[in-house]
């Protein structure tokens, strides 16, 4: 059971990265990745959203839409859910974090449409996890969120300040380029969850 776990959180790191894998969540990891604090803000606030949205969605979905047959509603269901756990996290950081609220800026609402946190939700129940595995696969799939966008923070703030790139290369393309090579960088890691948990 723990060894299990563990390979689905592993899993959600590092091999099926929800940005650098699936392509999910790309405008936040793009958007506040320029600097290394928002960058942790946004991840840690990601994390957070995903994690109580999988601890709300994942009951709704088996005793009350499966059970009265209305699973077609799964998407608008998610996304009231999502929302209204975003606002929750924006108040709360405008309370008792206002530089980090001001940083984020328009980005902290758009979690609420950000597309990882809603196929986190889903991806869960497609996957047919149990209550606990969904809760590890949402803490998995937040700290893997949380380390592309520490690492991509990393390396924008390093492509700042290097006077050596060319002039079409400057700004987006590079931009992308270096999240390109990262995506890349996550491939290597294929076959490493599952040698160690053979």
């Amino acid at each position: 059971m723990i060894k299990s776990l563990l390979m689905i959180l592993m899993a959600c790191i590092l091999t099926n990265n929800y940005v650098l894998s699936k392509f999910l969540g790309i405008c936040p990891f793009l958007g506040v990745s320029k600097k290394l604090d928002s960058a942790v803000g946004m991840g840690a606030a990601v994390t957070f959203v995903m994690l109580m949205a999988t601890a709300v969605t994942w009951p709704i979905q088996m005793f009350i839409l499966n059970k009265f047959g209305i699973g077609y509603l799964q998407t608008i269901v998610f996304i009231l859910v999502i929302a209204s756990l975003v606002q929750l996290v924006e108040m709360t950081l405008k309370k008792f974090m206002p530089p980090l609220y001001n940083s984020l800026g328009v980005f902290l609402p758009l979690i609420t449409t950000n597309c990882a946190v809603l196929g986190v939700a889903i991806n869960n129940i497609n996957d047919g996890y149990n209550y606990l595995e969904s809760l590890i696969s949402s803490l998995g799939a937040g700290i893997g969120f949380l380390l592309a966008m520490v690492l991509f923070a990393g390396l924008r703030e390093k492509m700042e300040t290097n006077k050596g790139i060319p002039a079409c290369f400057q700004g987006i393309p590079v931009t992308l380029l270096a999240a390109s090579v990262l995506a890349m960088a996550f491939m290597g890691f294929s076959g490493v969850v599952d040698g160690i948990f053979a």
